[in-house]
């Protein structure tokens, strides 16, 4: 896969996230879109070889970037995380800012991205953080950030 196959996927599984959130929340999600992501949420074991490994992404977090930084941030050496799990989180400025959770195990290889049977590549979508009074069939609010 290149930069722009995941570029695609991205936008793909954004467009899905994006849908899949309003059967849950009230809000008006804006359709501009911006990214939270948290790097290698996978916490690897670091003697794996088959995968690229980035001990340095441990606890790492880049807030409120656009696709193409996405793409630059998570596109190495040719290959992406195996598992990227994408949801609604907020609203920001008029965005609505989807958080990308990413494991730490960097592939190339299509038969190793976790969600590639449902047509997502690395994407697994997932609904917004439910609130702890949550009651199924009941729609509530995001947060909503301003500068």
């Amino acid at each position: 896969m290149d930069k722009y196959g995941f570029l695609d996927l991205l936008k793909k599984a954004t467009t899905i996230a994006f849908d899949f959130a309003k059967e849950f929340v009230q809000d008006n999600l804006p359709k501009d879109f911006s990214y939270s992501v948290e790097l290698n949420a996978s916490y690897d074991n670091p003697t794996l070889t088959q995968f690229d490994l980035y001990p340095e992404d441990d606890n790492k977090k880049v807030e409120f970037i656009g696709e193409k930084e996405v793409v630059e941030l998570l596109f190495r050496k040719g290959k992406i995380p195996v598992w990227i799990d994408i949801s609604v989180e907020c609203i920001r400025n008029n965005t609505t800012v989807l958080r990308l959770l990413c494991a730490g195990r960097y592939s190339e290889s299509e038969d190793e991205f976790y969600y590639k049977n449902g047509g997502t590549g690395p994407f697994g979508i997932k609904s917004p953080t439910h609130p702890i009074d949550y009651l199924p069939g009941r729609k509530f609010n995001l947060k909503t950030l301003k500068d």
